[in-house]
């Protein structure tokens, strides 16, 4: 304290910040969900409470529940620190700014008198004898890099700055300021003070003490009641320093409330500090300050539209400077790679996708048949748009050709035979992001023309119920297997059960990428069967509405005039495997991946018309994520790609509503059936006599030239 001849500068401990980590995830959840681009102010709330350690001073700490609800419907969870002894609450402003640069880039002076000007205009008010804590107004600056997850922060304690400054008569523990019987009547009336829910969190109190030496804590605007009774005041306040010979920060503001408001030049203050919860007299102090009045106006005789100046920036190791903290190395590691996996999705929202349901995907059951070129590639893309329960289903093992081309196997997962695929896709995706909740299930796929022993069926039977178990409890369903009579029995039970199918088929430079329709109607009125989620009962429910307003979109098997038969007989090497361009398999797998996200974002869900680009009769510019069409075909040899339409068949195979009401009707003897005779299906639904009426008809062309020239001849006709 420097000496004036009069007495000595009266000189303030510094209040110190401290930033909860739970504060910083807070933030981050908060501008990735809520604020986005949005820099405007934050309304946030700090705590701070009476020093209660000798030898520790206390902070003013931001915590998660210092800020707003990342929603609306979010509780606040303010409410229940009220009436805390231990957190008082302060209210403050966040500004966090979208860049670095901007950052540094803010006039802190200004934003520092614009926050001193509020507890000016509050002093003046009368605001503060209602609510005391905007005395202790304070402001932060951030800027959030959650990339890094790492934060540039300044805290600033704006201080009205008293011209001349106070003078210190004196400062003394306050158990030398007073008798005994004060004493005790002046730790009572603080414990009480302090216990009260409606008391304990107010920081800034009247200590009127009678003659008959017994201390009353009041509130500030019960000020003139005490001085007309003649009692001795004492201005008190929660003093957050643990200093013998400096009071706390908030004694500043204080003073130039005490002069301003009621234009005291003498002001006996009191700094009430606690031990163990309890009032301390030796810990706290009292003390006298004097402020000199001009002709009896406010501060320096400054009037209301004369703010003083002002001061407030926190230091850093003793200078001017911001702080910077990274959490990135604290973090766990499944919770830092959740983080960063969200981030680009929730970033779409910001700006191009603010429909964007991340909540539907991670919680969408996705199940891939098949754990090869393309599985590997549809399970990456999956978890890339937030997906998170995937199950793949494969029966093959990974060989030494397979890693090159499947891109969750590695050479380990080669040796000692091979593990299975199922399992070391699931282990892959697990080591890639350990929040993914991924399963493998070994099973080989029942398929029509490849007939069973007697001995073999009840192992295919049970794979049969397996599978379709497997279907009924997910939402949506790739098929992704590399032959085409491994997609017939999942593209029956998904539509029986009415489930979201996407296909993905590759040639040697061409790929095909569709959605199957909607199940018949005649099957879904018939069905028992329960929905297993959200998604899929809003599938049922849009597909029971919408049957009658459109046709329905076909299956992969709604074009064939023949039953699936078996495709792997009788081939060569070449044959055998899957021979294709190295670069058709992502591009496939992508857009598969992609009409599942458009299949769940589609008010229409599963019924979904085709949507075409440039048509009017799609309606797709109401759609964020752009058309839905049913199928796309591409070539790589033609770098072309052209999005068509197939109607359901009646005569399908697969998704029609006599095969489907077939199985329902006769269940795994149905399967049996097509598994066994390769007629079966053919016969079930009039394809073999379509095959037979087509055989039958003639054409009959008449080749007489001599009546070329009558237009009106009608053997100039085709007939059929």
């Amino acid at each position: 304290m420097a000496d004036t001849g009069k007495g000595t500068i009266l000189q303030f401990a510094p209040f110190q910040s401290f930033v909860d980590e739970g504060f910083w995830h807070k933030l981050s959840s908060l501008k990735l969900n809520k604020l986005r681009l949005d820099e405007s102010p934050i309304p946030i709330t700090g705590f701070y409470a009476p020093c209660s350690h000798p030898q520790v001073s206390n902070h003013l700490t931001l915590l998660a529940e210092s800020l707003p609800a990342d929603s609306d419907d979010e509780p606040s969870s303010l409410l229940a620190s009220q009436g805390n002894r231990n957190r008082c609450p302060v209210p403050g402003v966040l500004l966090n700014t979208n860049t670095l640069e901007s950052f540094y880039a803010l006039d802190k002076q200004s934003l520092l008198k614009a926050e001193a000007k509020k507890i000016w205009d509050d002093i003046y008010s009368g605001k503060v004898e209602e609510d005391s804590s905007v005395l202790l107004r304070f402001l932060v600056i951030s800027f959030a890099d959650l990339k890094k997850w790492s934060f540039h922060y300044w805290f600033a304690f704006p201080a009205l700055v008293l011209d001349p400054p106070a003078t210190l008569v004196n400062l003394k523990p306050a158990s030398q300021c007073f008798t005994s019987e004060e004493a005790e009547s002046v730790s009572s009336a603080c414990n009480e003070w302090r216990s009260k829910s409606s008391t304990a969190d107010i920081p800034f109190f009247l200590v009127s003490i009678g003659s008959n030496s017994i201390a009353t804590l009041r509130h500030l605007r019960e000020l003139e009641t005490c001085q007309n009774n003649g009692q001795k005041v004492l201005f008190g306040f929660y003093d957050p320093c643990h200093l013998p010979n400096n009071p706390g920060w908030p004694l500043r503001n204080y003073l130039a409330y005490i002069c301003s408001r009621w234009g005291l030049g003498k002001i006996h203050f009191f700094c009430y500090r606690e031990n163990r919860g309890f009032a301390d007299l030796g810990l706290s102090l009292v003390g006298k300050a004097e402020i000199s009045l001009s002709q009896g106006r406010s501060i320096g005789g400054r009037s209301h539209q004369n703010m003083p100046n002002v001061v407030g920036w926190e230091l850093n190791k003793g200078k001017k400077g911001l702080r910077c903290i990274s959490l990135a190395k604290t973090m766990d590691p499944t919770r830092l790679a959740v983080s960063a996996a969200d981030l680009n999705l929730k970033l779409m929202r910001w700006r191009t996708l603010p429909s964007l349901n991340l909540e539907m995907l991670a919680s969408t059951r996705c199940l891939l048949l098949g754990a090869g070129t393309l599985g590997c590639q549809v399970a990456r893309m999956l978890m890339a748009w937030g997906v998170r329960k995937i199950t793949l289903v494969d029966s093959g093992k990974v060989s030494m050709s397979n890693p090159i081309r499947q891109s969750l196997y590695a050479l380990d997962d080669c040796l000692n035979g091979g593990k299975f695929k199922a399992v070391a896709a699931v282990e892959s995706l697990k080591r890639i992001f350990p929040a993914v909740e991924a399963e493998g299930v070994v099973m080989a796929i029942p398929m029509p023309g490849h007939p069973v022993s007697s001995q073999e069926e009840s192992s295919i039977l049970q794979d049969c119920r397996d599978l379709s178990d497997l279907i009924n409890s997910h939402d949506a369903i790739f098929l992704l297997t590399d032959t085409r009579e491994s997609r017939w029995l999942p593209s029956l039970l998904c539509a029986s059960a009415n489930k979201i199918a996407i296909t993905a088929a590759l040639g040697f430079d061409s790929f095909l990428v569709m959605r199957h329709g909607a199940g018949p109607l005649d099957a879904l009125r018939n069905s028992q069967a329960e929905t297993s989620s959200n998604v899929s009962a809003s599938m049922e429910n849009l597909s029971l509405s919408n049957q009658n307003e459109s046709v329905r979109l076909g299956c992969y098997f709604c074009n064939d005039v023949v039953a699936p038969i078996d495709s792997t007989a009788n081939r060569t090497l070449d044959q055998q495997c899957t021979v294709t361009r190295p670069g058709l398999a992502p591009i496939a797998s992508a857009l598969a991946v992609e009409l599942l996200v458009g299949v769940l974002h589609h008010p229409s869900g599963i019924c979904a018309k085709a949507e075409f680009a440039n048509s009017n009769d799609n309606g797709s510019t109401e759609q964020p994520l752009g058309i839905l069409p049913h199928q796309i075909r591409g070539s790589i040899s033609q770098f072309s790609q052209m999005t068509l339409v197939g109607h359901a068949s009646t005569c399908c195979t697969a998704c029609c509503s006599t095969v489907v009401s077939e199985y329902r009707t006769k269940g795994m003897d149905f399967i049996l059936q097509a598994i066994n005779h390769p007629t079966y299906l053919e016969d079930l639904t009039g394809l073999t006599e379509l095959m037979k009426s087509a055989g039958s008809y003639t054409l009959d062309w008449d080749n007489d030239s001599e009546n070329d020239d009558n237009d009106d001849d009608d053997d100039d006709c085709v007939e059929i």
